[in-house]
C-alpha cells in the first residue's frame, strides 16, 4: 500500500519535497496517528504547529461538519456572519483593532507588508518603502516573503529577488539601528524563529525595537504565524515580552488544519486599506472563519493555552535534564510548547531516527537540532513517555 502511494506520488506529484518520511497516516485521534496498516504514531510535531487541538477533537469535528453542510463559500462582496465573529474575537483578545483574513501565512505575511507600504505611501511618503528583516527568519515561500526570509538557500533559485528588503541578525540591536534609514517602513520579525531552530528573541531586544521603531516612525510588523494561538503559553508570542506589534500575521493552529490566516493591526495602521487597495477569493469564508472560531471555543473551555504553559515548562525542565546528562546536547532552547534540542555534529539527526523508529513523530533541523512541536491538548504523562523513549535514543547514540 505505502510503495505505491510512494510511486504514484513521485510519478504525477512535483518533487518539491524529496524523499519524504516513508509513512502515509489514514486517521488520528489526539496525538496519536495511524496508518492504514494500523501502525500507531504519536505526533509531537502537529503538522509543523499547526493542529493545536490534536486529531479528530470532537467539538471541532462536529462543528465544522455541520457548517460544511450549511455553507463554504460566499466571497466577500456579501457579509459573513463568521468573518465578522472572528475578527471581533482576535480585537478583543489582542492588541489589534482590526482584521483581515486570507488563507495562509505567506498571504498574511505579504498583506502586512502591503499595509505597512501604502499606509506610508497615503502618508505622502512613497519612499519610506523598505522593509528590515531578520537572518535566519522564514516569512514563505512567495516571491515577497522569500525575498523577506533571511536564508539565502530559499532566496538562491529566485534571484533577482523582490526589491527592498534588508537583513540582520537576531538580537543584535546595534545591527539592526544602523540598519534603519530614513527609507525604511517596517522591521518585521518572528517573536521565535521557528523553521531555523527555534531561536527566541530576548526581551531586552524587542523593547528596544518597538521604541525604535516609534522614534523613527517605522511599523512593527511580529510574523506570528508559527508562534501565536497558544504554542509559546500565550495566546500571542509577544504577550511574553510586554511588546506590541502595530501589526502581526497568523496561520497554521487558527484553523488547526482548515487553511486561514490573518492579519491583525492597530487601527492608525489598518486604516491604510481602503476599498480596493487589497482582497482575497478564499479568505475569511463562511467554513474557514467557522473553524477558527471554534478553535477559540476550544481553547476557553479547556485551557488549552494554559495548558501549553504549564506542559511546556514540565517538558523544557526534563529535557534540561537530559542535557545535563548527555555533552552532545549542547542547548534547549523555546518557549512553551515550540522547543528544540541543539546537539553537536549530526546527533540529532540519528536521535530523529530513532525517535521515528518508535513511532514518535518530531522535526530534524539541518541534522543538528530536534524540533519538537506537539498538539497543545499533550498531557505532562505524554511528555513522560517521549522523553522515555528520547532518553532511551541517546543512550543508543
Amino acid at each position: 500500500m505505502l510503495s505505491q502511494i510512494i510511486e504514484t506520488d513521485k510519478q504525477y506529484y512535483m518533487n518539491t519535497f524529496g524523499a519524504r518520511t516513508p509513512v502515509c497516516f489514514d486517521y488520528g485521534k489526539g496525538l496519536e496517528l495511524y496508518t492504514k496498516d494500523g501502525d500507531k504514531y504519536y505526533d509531537f510535531f502537529a503538522g509543523i504547529a499547526v493542529t493545536a487541538l490534536g486529531h479528530s477533537h470532537p467539538k471541532f469535528v462536529k462543528s465544522i461538519t455541520e457548517q460544511a453542510g450549511k455553507l463554504l463559500h460566499t466571497s466577500s462582496i456579501y457579509y459573513i456572519e463568521k468573518q465578522a465573529q472572528l475578527a471581533k474575537l482576535l480585537v478583543e483578545n489582542s492588541c489589534a483593532d482590526k482584521a483581515f483574513f486570507c488563507s495562509t501565512g505567506a498571504e498574511a505575511n505579504e498583506g502586512a507588508m502591503k499595509l505597512a507600504k501604502i499606509y506610508f505611501y497615503k502618508q505622502g511618503k512613497p519612499n519610506k518603502n523598505e522593509i528590515i528583516t531578520l537572518k535566519n527568519s522564514f516569512h514563505g515561500r512567495t516571491l515577497a516573503t522569500v525575498a523577506a526570509t533571511g536564508q539565502e538557500k530559499y532566496q538562491k533559485p529566485y534571484k533577482p529577488l523582490t526589491p527592498g528588503f534588508k537583513h540582520v541578525e537576531i538580537n543584535d540591536f546595534d545591527a539592526l539601528a544602523a540598519a534603519v534609514n530614513e527609507n525604511t517602513a517596517a522591521i518585521m520579525m518572528e517573536p521565535v524563529q521557528g523553521e531555523s531552530g527555534v531561536h527566541p528573541a530576548k526581551a531586552e531586544y524587542l523593547k528596544k525595537v518597538r521604541q525604535l521603531c516609534d522614534e523613527k516612525e517605522i511599523i512593527l510588523i511580529f510574523d506570528e504565524v508559527q508562534t501565536g494561538m497558544g504554542r509559546t503559553g500565550k495566546l500571542f508570542a509577544y504577550e511574553n515580552y510586554g511588546v506590541e506589534p502595530d501589526i502581526f500575521t497568523l496561520a497554521k493552529a487558527l484553523g488547526n488544519g482548515i487553511p486561514i490566516g490573518a492579519v491583525c493591526a492597530k487601527e492608525f495602521v489598518a486604516s491604510g486599506f481602503e476599498p480596493g487597495d487589497h482582497g482575497t477569493t478564499f479568505g475569511g469564508n463562511p467554513f474557514s472563519c467557522n473553524a477558527a472560531c471554534t478553535v477559540f471555543e476550544i481553547f476557553k473551555e479547556e485551557k488549552i493555552v494554559e495548558n501549553a504553559a504549564e506542559v511546556g515548562a514540565y517538558f523544557k525542565e526534563k529535557l534540561n535534564a537530559l542535557a545535563d546528562k548527555y555533552d552532545f546536547i549542547t542547548e534547549v532552547r523555546g518557549i512553551g510548547l515550540m522547543l528544540g534540542v541543539e546537539t553537536k555534529d549530526s546527533i540529532a539527526k540519528k536521535i530523529c531516527d530513532a525517535l521515528f523508529e518508535n513511532k514518535y513523530l518530531t522535526g530534524c533541523i539541518a541534522g543538528k537540532i530536534i524540533r519538537i512541536l506537539p498538539p497543545l491538548v499533550i498531557t505532562k504523562a505524554d511528555v513522560d513517555k517521549f522523553i522515555e523513549v528520547l532518553a532511551k535514543a541517546c543512550e543508543e547514540v
